[in-house]
């Protein structure tokens, strides 16, 4: 994914602008930590349950490691964490307790610890699996929200399924982008290339690379 289009996607569904080289010191400072033990800075404990599974589905484990095996949700939390400002993290707060209160709804349960992946599964695939054209209306919507809270709206209120979308639609780019950013990922299953060589401006990805991205 391209970095810059990361960052102008995370601004639109999150409200803020936040600079390439602090994310990438927050994800450089996520040190392998068991999932069992694991307690979130920024979310609950419950939701950072939710958390693991939502990365997991997104980037689930096959002949590459999973995203909670690259500790993304650690990356996630720890950004929400220390790179927001105040107003910022209360609107994460918000669209995420819309996402879980959409799934709860959708699933018919009472608590977020019964939820099962295929059901936040669903729920995902309910919020990110719709037409460009409501891609555009949700993404009108958080910008024309954003512009009067910065303006100093205080009243101005935000659609649930927008909200669950903005939630949903920045943790799927955020896992995306942690994820590639991590140094195994990087350095072993993308093409790492730490000291450049000859400048090649059109070449074959396959001959060059075996099909594989560039890491950097």
């Amino acid at each position: 994914m391209d970095r810059r289009k990361a960052l102008k996607n995370m601004g639109l569904a999150m409200g803020y602008t936040v600079a390439a080289p602090t994310l990438i010191s927050i994800m450089q400072g996520c040190k392998t930590e068991s999932v069992a033990e694991w307690t979130p800075d920024f979310f609950s404990k419950e939701q950072g349950a939710i958390l693991i599974q939502l990365v997991d589905i997104i980037l689930p484990k096959t002949d590459t490691p999973s995203a909670s095996e690259m500790q993304v949700h650690l990356f996630i939390d720890r950004f929400a964490d220390q790179a927001m400002e105040p107003e910022q993290q209360e609107f994460v707060k918000m669209v995420t307790g819309k996402f879980m209160e959409k799934a709860l709804k959708d699933a018919g349960q009472e608590k977020l610890g019964d939820l099962t992946s295929e059901q936040l599964e669903k729920a995902l695939a309910s919020l990110l699996k719709i037409t460009k054209e409501d891609q555009v209306k949700n993404m009108e919507a958080l910008q024309k929200y954003n512009e009067a809270v910065a303006s100093g709206d205080t009243d101005s209120m935000l659609d649930d399924g927008v909200s669950a979308f903005a939630f949903a639609n920045n943790l799927r780019d955020l896992t995306i982008w942690g994820y590639k950013t991590s140094e195994y990922v990087g350095e072993e299953v993308m093409e790492y290339l730490p000291v450049p060589g000859e400048y090649i401006g059109c070449g074959d990805l396959q001959e060059l690379t075996g099909g594989k991205a560039w890491s950097l």
